[in-house]
């Protein structure tokens, strides 16, 4: 498991959006006991998970994806409109394409199903804190190999790629290793970067694109012809 912050550093502040009850009570007494994690509210729905937002501004929200009044999909989007800073897991028992895109699309930061253990839930949270991305395995095979199968042809040569032509050549490494699944650490190891530095050019990389988390970055990576 991932080491925990300092000490001295913050807790991180964690909404849990649930339309079960005993699941969003076990997952907040199972939290509740590491020393970095404060529980600051529980939703039953997407829409109070939105309240509680704005009410507690956490740093983590919890989200389940089937809930009544508002569905974890659309609670993610609003809440990262109204505050990008805030990092969404989705914590879910469907690994359906539509749900899994719709997730990635409106900003999610992880997509993991509820069959994860402790470890990596928790391994996740922190994850998620630090500028990574995570996905189940399930989820990332089948992912990347739907990706894979529709990705389109390479253009006719001279033809310029639309989305990737203001990217410079540290930028387009960067992304490529995003693609692979590699955190900021990894990243700045492998190409011996501080690792405040790549997550500044992820940022420059992400507003350059027009996305909101790393994990459509890396599904547009995947999706567009290399250079």
């Amino acid at each position: 498991m991932t080491p925990i912050d300092p000490p001295n550093s913050p807790p991180i502040r964690i909404v849990i959006a649930e339309d079960q009850q005993l699941i969003r009570r076990a997952f907040a007494n199972l939290l509740s006991l590491e020393a970095d994690i404060e529980i600051v509210g529980q939703a039953p729905d997407g829409a109070e998970a939105v309240e509680l937002c704005r009410r507690f501004r956490p740093d983590v929200v919890l989200m389940d994806i089937q809930m009544p009044r508002l569905g974890g999909i659309a609670a993610t989007k609003q809440i990262l409109s109204e505050f990008p800073a805030t990092q969404v897991v989705v914590l879910t028992t469907f690994d359906t394409d539509d749900l899994v895109f719709g997730a990635i699309s409106a900003g999610a930061a992880a997509y993991l199903l509820k069959d994860a253990s402790e470890a990596e839930i928790l391994d996740t949270i922190r994850g998620v804190m630090r500028g990574e991305t995570r996905i189940s395995p399930h989820i990332a095979r089948k992912l990347f190999d739907e990706l894979r199968r529709s990705r389109p042809a390479p253009p006719p040569e001279g033809a310029s790629l639309p989305d990737l032509t203001e990217l410079t050549d540290r930028e387009h490494a960067i992304l490529d290793l995003i693609a692979q699944g590699q955190s900021n650490r990894q990243i700045a190891g492998g190409l011996f970067l501080a690792e405040g530095t790549v997550k500044n050019y992820v940022s420059r990389i992400m507003e350059k694109l027009g996305v909101q988390s790393r994990t459509e970055l890396a599904v547009k990576a995947l999706r567009t012809p290399k250079r």
